[in-house]
């Protein structure tokens, strides 16, 4: 899951961001207005933490940006700022959460994941396909009852395919959400493929009821056997 860390305080942003990691989730920051505009407007996250006051702009600007835009991105706000105006305020625009600063790391993430699984996964930490079961909070996928072995990209792709499965998925998007900020570093998508290749025989192998078609020069569709 991607989540966008919107905070001009480095210190805390870092520490918010390496926890997050620790809990396996994509994390990228941004520290002032013009730069987060830029990503939001740009990339789609599972979750935005949006702090108001910011270098440049508002958070609430950026919030109303955001949804003007019709994309359904979690946003919980992180904020000194704690009246009740401001709440309500940010409300109204459409974020899910408000968190006061000071606030303890181990609830921000519990927020985090309970936004998730609202909005995501009907409540549910559990998602069930054909004889797959994904269980997105202990990273684990089984199939018939045993457990498939996957690495971190392996299993984000399949969670973000399963997500979208009526959908084609291009591969432009699949990178922006697994690989974030990283896939600048590339030059073409052969890391998706070899990530998308191991997944499939991985998939085959152990008889799952699903698999992932290539649909020639766009992306991949989740289908079911």
């Amino acid at each position: 899951m991607k989540i966008l860390i919107i905070e001009d305080e480095k210190e805390l942003s870092d520490v918010i961001r390496q926890s997050l990691e620790m809990e396996a989730f994509l994390v990228e920051t941004a520290g002032d207005y013009r730069s987060a505009l830029d990503k939001i407007i740009s990339f789609d996250y599972d979750c935005i933490l949006l702090d108001i006051m910011l270098p440049g702009g508002s958070g609430l600007s950026l919030l109303q940006e955001l949804k003007s835009t019709g994309k359904s991105d979690n946003v919980i706000i992180i904020s000194a700022k704690d009246s009740l105006d401001d709440k309500l305020a940010g409300l109204n625009l459409g974020a899910d959460d408000y968190l006061t600063k000071p606030f303890h790391i181990a609830e921000l993430t519990a927020r985090v994941k309970s936004v998730l699984r609202r909005k995501s996964f009907q409540g549910k930490h559990l998602i069930e396909i054909a004889n797959l079961t994904l269980d997105h909070e202990e990273r684990t996928v089984v199939v018939d009852g045993n457990l498939l072995a996957l690495n971190r990209k392996e299993f984000d792709i399949l969670m973000y395919m399963i997500l979208n499965k009526n959908r084609l998925v291009n591969k432009t998007s699949l990178a922006e959400h697994v690989w974030g900020d990283y896939m600048d570093d590339s030059d073409d998508y052969e890391f998706i493929y070899s990530q998308i290749k191991n997944l499939r025989k991985k998939l085959k192998e152990n008889r799952a009821g699903i698999e992932i078609q290539a649909v020639y020069g766009i992306g991949y569709k989740l289908a079911q056997l």
